[in-house]
């Protein structure tokens, strides 16, 4: 693969489209021949900032959006996951391992720490009543991708 590639996918705040995102990601991704593990870390990335969106960020109401934004240039994916919903009152609180603002959905408050910890590079911004968008990125060792 010469060069950039990229796509940008937006679907409803719906939680049957979680499962979406993360095939579609999968399918993306398949190109560089991730080795189970990377394929796993990015879904399970995907899936949690995916479900974040559609809970926090937009209380379940399927009316909201959701956007990835996905591209990969040489042997690392990038991922911006994003919503225009409620925002995040208070980042450092949130990012904090087991804090969950929705305790009676038995949200288990780790969604951050997985997304930080199975990626290379996590950012998050979000603006109060303005959305949230994650930033995260992921290298791919396959040989595949190392020789393109």
């Amino acid at each position: 693969m010469n060069g950039r590639n990229e796509m940008t996918l937006t679907f409803s705040a719906r939680s049957e489209n979680e499962a979406f995102a993360r095939v579609a990601i999968a399918s993306f991704v398949s190109q560089l021949d991730p080795t189970l593990e990377e394929l796993n870390d990015l879904k399970t990335a995907v899936s949690e900032a995916v479900t974040n969106a559609i809970i926090h960020g937009y209380d379940s109401d399927p009316s909201g959006k959701v956007t990835i934004e996905a591209s990969i240039e040489g042997d690392s994916v990038s991922l911006i996951i994003s919503d225009n919903g409620h925002g995040i009152e208070d980042l450092d609180l949130a990012r904090q391992p087991l804090y969950t603002s929705k305790p009676e959905l038995e949200r288990s408050g780790m969604g951050f720490t997985i997304m930080e910890n199975f990626m290379d590079r996590f950012e998050v911004s979000s603006d109060l009543g303005g959305g949230t968008r994650l930033s995260m990125l992921k290298r791919i060792e396959s040989k595949k991708a190392l020789y393109n």
